[in-house]
């Protein structure tokens, strides 16, 4: 792919879906297995994804069960993240619905102030904001050896990227989540709204200790046969990451992450995983400046795109854990 060639391309022809060609010998079962046990086999340091950074600006909060643990995140009175368990230890009122008032959780039940120091009873937990997505480490839960912070993949520098992020839940398990970013091969069968012209150019082979780099020569949609084409390169740099970086075409470096942060079981016992999708998106060209000042109108298109994309990715996981859950899954 020539990195020079202009960002957008009129496709010469249209190919109907139906006479794509089939992808199904390459994405291989025990390509995508040997990939996701690499995954799996990463130290995660215990941390795990809560939301978006965004979401701590003010008084805001993050409240979310991870593990089967109720977790909330803040900022403190001194501006810094504060974050622990979120159950009173007076009476086990759930902290997700209490306010945060100039930097102090106030339990809505009787009252109780947390600053984010240990107090009556509660003790925070080691928690990180990465300028983009906010994380809590539980070392209980994830059971390895605790890292000081979490592994976050490399990004274009924040003052020349715009970044938003989409959140959504399915029930499933973060192994499910992603095994379906692994496979690359489905995109343009799966999703011909957003991608056409999709190749896996480079693919690792089934030996334990390769490399998880999934290279992909593909085509964004924008309108008609207009299309933004790109190489991309897939790597799992934890159990439940996924990055897939640009690195040839239009917006070299940006990055798309998908973290899967597991929740615990729903009312059937079923397990649920939050997909928490970071876009953080970068431009040498001139007008992408005019697009990060855009950014408040850019981010909710931004969010339902990767909406729409979930929606299937996430049926195409969910079905891969109740195969899974009943010993129908094939290989």
């Amino acid at each position: 792919m020539n990195g020079r060639r202009l960002p957008l391309s009129l496709r010469r022809g249209a190919v109907a879906w139906v006479s794509q060609r089939p992808t199904w010998r390459e994405a291989r079962p025990a390509v995508i297995a040997q990939a996701l046990k690499r995954a799996q086999a990463r130290p995660s340091g215990n941390w795990y994804v809560v939301g978006a950074s965004g979401a701590l600006r003010g008084n805001g909060k993050l409240a979310r069960t991870v593990a089967g643990q109720e977790v909330v995140v803040w900022r403190g009175p001194d501006g810094r993240l504060a974050g622990g368990p979120g159950i009173c230890p007076h009476l086990g009122a759930p902290l997700r619905d209490s306010p945060v008032r100039c930097g102090t959780l106030v339990c809505h039940w009787h009252g109780l102030a947390l600053d984010g120091r240990p107090y009556a009873g509660w003790s925070p937990l080691p928690v990180h904001d990465d300028g983009v997505l906010v994380w809590v480490r539980l070392d209980t839960v994830g059971g390895e050896e605790p890292l000081d912070e979490p592994v976050v993949p490399r990004r274009p520098e924040a003052a020349r990227a715009l970044a938003a992020v989409w959140t959504g839940e399915g029930v499933c398990e973060p192994e499910d989540v992603v095994a379906n970013r692994l496979d690359p091969w489905h995109g343009a069968w799966f999703h011909p709204y957003s991608f056409v012209d999709l190749t896996v150019v480079d693919a690792p082979g089934t030996a334990d200790g390769g490399t998880d780099a999934l290279t992909v020569d593909v085509s964004f949609k924008v309108a008609g046969r207009l299309v933004v084409p790109v190489r991309a390169v897939f790597t799992a740099p934890e159990p439940r990451t996924v990055v897939m970086r640009i690195t040839e075409g239009e917006g070299v470096g940006s990055v798309v992450e998908t973290h899967a942060t597991p929740l615990g079981a729903d009312a059937l016992g079923r397990p649920c995983t939050a997909v928490v999708e970071a876009v953080v998106a970068a431009s040498d060209r001139k007008g992408f400046a005019a697009a990060r000042r855009a950014a408040p109108l850019l981010r909710p298109l931004v969010r339902a795109a990767a909406g729409r994309l979930w929606r299937d990715d996430l049926a195409y996981a969910e079905r891969r854990w109740q195969l899974r859950s009943t010993g129908r899954f094939p290989g």
